[in-house]
């Protein structure tokens, strides 16, 4: 194997991680869309990495990531995220800044400068965005979360993470309070309208489902009524 892989193969890899692929078969028209280029292109790569052991491709059906891809993938994640974390703690950018320059960076850390990071971070295990940031040895702990548009008057959840890819809408869930830790509450629900109620760190913001789409959180059980 060489000691480093293209760009190309890295995120192939990484964008099938995303999509679900450490787990199950992922169809070329995801990955296609996840990625912005068209299916044939992703049809000739998926036979490569195939070829190359990279992944299980099924014509027809997609791609699932074997043990030694999955391996590559992790190691990717865990250094955009660490890099994502970095720019943000200690060098003071916006997390809505950090994605892109994490994409650009990712491929260019060494094993040895991965380690120096997550040491000076002290081992953490979240990025900025609240995604958990794989273990040396490529290990993600699993989370039960939900999709906050799935939620519903009365519920309520405490965001675990957010999309990282979209700086205008990063910034947009910033000014509401809507960021990792924080508890929400589904005050209404609009449902001609499609308009959630939430009220959030004692604030009631007013959002569509896109406004909300992409956040994810743990689900919390409704304060228990006191009779009267």
């Amino acid at each position: 194997m060489p000691d480093r892989l293209s760009h190309a193969v890295e995120n192939y890899l990484k964008a099938i991680h995303h999509l679900g692929g450490d787990q199950r078969m992922v169809a070329p028209t995801e990955i296609a869309a996840a990625m912005g280029v068209r299916s044939p292109s992703v049809t000739g790569m998926l036979k490569r990495l195939a070829g190359a052991g990279w992944i299980e491709y099924q014509p027809g059906t997609g791609a699932r990531l074997s043990h030694r891809g999955l391996g590559v993938a992790r190691r990717v994640i865990r250094r955009h995220r660490l890099v994502e974390l970095f720019l943000t703690q200690v060098l003071g950018l916006d997390w809505s800044e950090v994605d892109a320059e994490a994409e650009a960076l990712e491929h260019a850390i060494s094993p040895r400068l991965e380690q120096a990071l997550a040491a000076h971070l002290g081992e953490p295990l979240e990025d900025p965005h609240g995604h958990l940031i794989p273990s040396r040895e490529g290990e993600i702990p699993r989370r039960d979360l939900c999709d906050l548009i799935d939620l519903r008057p009365g519920q309520s959840a405490i965001i675990r993470e957010v999309p990282d890819h979209d700086p205008r809408r990063l910034k947009q869930w910033r000014q509401h309070g809507l960021v990792p830790g924080a508890g929400v509450v589904v005050r209404g629900y609009q449902p001609l309208d499609d308009l959630f109620e939430i009220e959030v760190s004692g604030r009631v913001v007013m959002l569509g489902s896109e406004g909300l789409t992409g956040l994810r959180g743990e689900r919390m059980d409704p304060p228990s009524q006191t009779p009267q």
